[in-house]
């Protein structure tokens, strides 16, 4: 630390100043007289004299400590720097395996969630069918099993030997549509066709059960849209092969 110029000079003139006063020990040099302006030599010698003052020097020395910086030994084998750069790679590696962690976890996040929606799109999603409701009518016609003779083939034959053909007839559509919904979980809607309940039924009956159910729906359909009249042979073999064909007993 150094001391400004005039600081020095003005101490220096201080110390010539105070110096008979406090009865210092005096350089060989004249006396100085109180109120009288100190010569030039007399302010050199006071200035040589505070120079070697610790205290008023202009310069201070001051000493503190420092690490010293360890420097790499000229034997050093040439593996050593592989070996530091090795130990702080895996040191970063430490450091940050917990963020490498969910990074990855993450990513794998995000692939899943693009992968579920790319097969979503490509086949869509699983269709949960609906609860078959069993109509109780069928284009004005009652299939409702309380509606209905327990023999229904013999009650229909019973009809046609009436000569109520008509209603021999519609007995035995009634009769198979009943069966077809109630037995054999045909899903027959009320607004159903004829042939619309014959494409329905065939996946879910025999053979036999499905030949009888094509020829009663073709007599019906002939009877009622076409007026044709049906020879009694073939409605009497209808009638009795209609629990044969289509009762709880035929359901496959």
């Amino acid at each position: 630390m150094r001391l400004r110029p005039d600081l020095v000079l003005s101490i220096a003139v201080l110390v010539v100043a105070l110096a008979p006063l406090t009865g210092a020990a005096q350089p060989e040099t004249p006396s100085i007289v109180p109120g009288e302006t100190p010569t030039r030599p007399e302010v050199r010698k006071a200035l040589d004299e505070v120079e070697k003052d610790p205290n008023l020097s202009a310069v201070r020395t001051i000493n503190s400590l420092r690490w010293k910086q360890q420097e790499p030994s000229a034997d050093e084998p040439w593996w050593a720097p592989l070996a530091r750069w090795t130990r702080g790679l895996f040191g970063w590696l430490a450091q940050s395996g917990r963020l490498l962690v969910w990074v990855v976890g993450a990513l794998a996040v995000v692939l899943l969630t693009v992968f579920v929606v790319r097969l979503v799109k490509g086949r869509g999603l699983p269709r949960v069918p609906k609860t078959f409701v069993a109509p109780s009518h069928v284009r004005d016609l009652d299939i409702r099993p309380e509606s209905l003779p327990d023999d229904v083939g013999a009650a229909a034959l019973t009809l046609w030997e009436r000569g109520d053909q008509r209603a021999a007839l519609a007995l035995l559509y009634r009769g198979t549509l009943s069966r077809l919904v109630h037995v054999h979980s045909v899903p027959i809607r009320a607004s159903s066709t004829e042939g619309e309940c014959l494409a329905l039924a065939r996946p879910r009956l025999s053979e036999s059960s499905a030949r009888y159910a094509a020829s009663l729906v073709a007599v019906w359909t002939a009877a009622v849209y076409g007026a044709e009249v049906p020879a009694g042979g073939t409605v009497q073999a209808l009638c009795g092969e209609f629990g044969a064909a289509l009762d709880p007993k035929a359901a496959t």
